[in-house]
């Protein structure tokens, strides 16, 4: 099989092969995801996204920080860093209205790295390229690494959050879907060496998608 990764991927690709005690399979990386929807007015303009990476994916990035504190420069390069990777695969995220994807901007917004006891904490707003409206509307999105060399989700159902001024005429929820036996022995057969085929999308077989509506 190919080996193909890039940008983040590939900065957890290189932290893997460091530990030999990292799983076998696919996934290799786990990364926890809370989302609070933005808004302004009536309107929808952005997600706020906080991704919280396992222990091991985290190390590199921790030793490299060192001891230094909050806002420090260091973690403003790394957070820069991470956060190009990042947005060089559209934020690993798929934002869908009435089966037509919405753009995000290419200027992601409040953007930082910090530490959580052993884990990297990568914390930023996903803008939408342009602000959506909420009346009457329904919208899906999904956060997933397509190769799903990264398990990318949502421990709990309220992880993905309304603010207060939609709480009374909006919903969501978060569908986890059950891929098949043969799915599930596909990406159990694959190494940290391995990468699907592209056109195969495995990532988005296994990715949780969330759906909002409005009254």
């Amino acid at each position: 099989m190919g080996v193909s990764k890039s940008g983040f991927c590939a900065f957890i690709f290189a932290a893997l092969l460091a530990a030999p005690g990292a799983v076998q399979a696919h996934p290799h990386s786990f990364i926890s995801l809370t989302t609070t929807l933005v808004v302004q007015g009536d309107t929808l303009t952005g997600l706020k996204m906080r991704w919280v990476m396992d222990e091991i994916t985290s190390a590199d990035l921790l030793y490299d920080a060192g001891r230094a504190k909050a806002g420090d420069e260091v973690w403003k390069k790394l957070a820069a860093e991470v956060m190009a990777n990042v947005l060089a695969q559209h934020y690993f995220t798929e934002f869908w209205h009435n089966d037509q994807k919405v753009k995000f901007s290419a200027r992601p917004q409040d953007y930082q790295l910090s530490r959580e006891e052993h884990k990297a904490v990568l914390s930023f707003v996903l803008p939408l390229a342009k602000p959506q409206p909420l009346a009457g509307q329904s919208y899906r999105f999904s956060t997933f690494d397509p190769g799903y060399y990264v398990d990318m989700f949502y421990e709990n159902d309220t992880d993905v959050t309304l603010p207060k001024s939609l709480q009374q005429r909006c919903r969501v929820a978060v569908k986890t879907p059950q891929p098949g036996d043969e799915v599930l022995a596909f990406a159990q057969s694959l190494d940290k060496a391995d990468a699907p085929p592209e056109d195969m999308n495995l990532g988005k077989q296994f990715a949780q998608e969330v759906t909002l509506s409005c009254q």
